[in-house]
């Protein structure tokens, strides 16, 4: 993904809008109403389980002024246990990569949506591999601390980025998972103005269909962003995909079936322009589809990828209808 040189002014002004305090940097955030990430083992290359590549990228972007160190969180690293996803019996390991340096975002190849070429540059900063380990069932494992300087400083952002990779290296379990950055190693402390953004998703839809468990994501559309194409994978014609915008009550998009893509093509209003969009997807009523693990990316017309962000930039959309004065006869 090459960043369009014309849209950066308006992407850093939005950027740096999102209130201080925000509890930007769990992933998912409290706002996209997600209940985990999941990866799976790459063995057997089964992808109809929901999971495309067997691999997800994730980027924290730490303020430029945030000095301090910090540490970055993973909720129940391990497969096994309660929360996973069993395939047969438990043979999965799970490597996290945490990279800083030069080129960790900034790389072509390291923003984009497949784990190929060099989607891990930068230089390596810590990593670990989990297989079963009950002791990490349901908890935290914390790595660092970490200095911001050692991020790739992105002038446009004003920002330090890090970057964490999640790759399934063996077996054919699926690992879910969350993420966090913190002030402290021992709690989730949050760091004012940071968040955090990946360029595809992939993620566990709710085991419920009641309408207090939609899920929503959040994608930033540019200046410059004439319409955008939306492909999203194995979504087991689960229910309904919904946009919802300032411009926008809810527009009806089409959802994939099992282990099939499906793209669709949004034209961007005016009034979408510098704004976060709000997809949102429904459970399917009736027969409960359970454990669905789905795969989604956009991209502008110049098939350059889209960030979703965990706190949505420049808030969450709400719809503004606009009211027409009718002359009184």
């Amino acid at each position: 993904m090459k960043v369009t040189r014309k849209i950066l002014p308006l992407f850093l002004f939005i950027l740096y809008a999102v209130p201080a305090g925000m509890n930007a940097q769990e992933v998912p955030g409290p706002d996209e109403n997600i209940p985990f990430l999941i990866t799976f083992g790459k063995e057997g290359g089964v992808t109809s389980w929901g999971d495309d590549d067997f691999s997800q990228t994730f980027f924290f972007a730490l303020p430029k002024d945030y000095k301090d160190p910090f540490y970055i969180r993973v909720y129940d690293p391990d497969t096994g246990g309660k929360t996973d996803e069993l395939n047969n019996f438990w043979n999965t390991r799970m490597m996290y990569s945490i990279y800083g340096g030069k080129g960790c975002y900034t790389h072509e190849e390291a923003n984009g949506i497949s784990p190929t070429g060099n989607y891990k540059s930068g230089t390596l900063l810590a990593t670990r591999t989990f297989g079963m380990d009950n002791k990490l069932d349901e908890r935290w494992y914390t790595f660092g601390p970490f200095n911001p300087a050692d991020g790739e400083y992105y002038p446009k952002f004003l920002s330090n980025i890090f970057k964490i990779v999640c790759d399934g290296i063996s077996g054919d379990d699926g690992n879910l998972y969350r993420y966090a950055i913190s002030r402290r190693p021992d709690a989730n402390v949050p760091i004012d103005g940071a968040n955090a953004f990946t360029y595809e998703y992939t993620f566990r839809m709710w085991n419920n269909n009641d309408t207090s468990f939609v899920s929503h994501i959040y994608p930033f559309i540019d200046s410059g962003c004439v319409y955008i194409q939306m492909r999203n994978f194995d979504w087991d014609d689960d229910g309904d995909f919904i946009v919802v915008s300032v411009e926008r009550k809810g527009q009806v998009m089409p959802l994939s079936g099992d282990d099939v893509w499906e793209t669709s093509r949004m034209p961007i209003l005016e009034g979408e322009i510098g704004k976060s969009l709000d997809f949102r997807f429904y459970k399917k009523k009736g027969d409960l589809v359970r454990n669905n693990n789905v795969v989604i990316s956009v991209q502008n017309q110049y098939g350059e990828n889209l960030p979703f962000f965990s706190a949505p930039i420049g808030g969450v959309p709400v719809y503004k209808p606009r009211i027409k004065v009718v002359p009184k006869k």
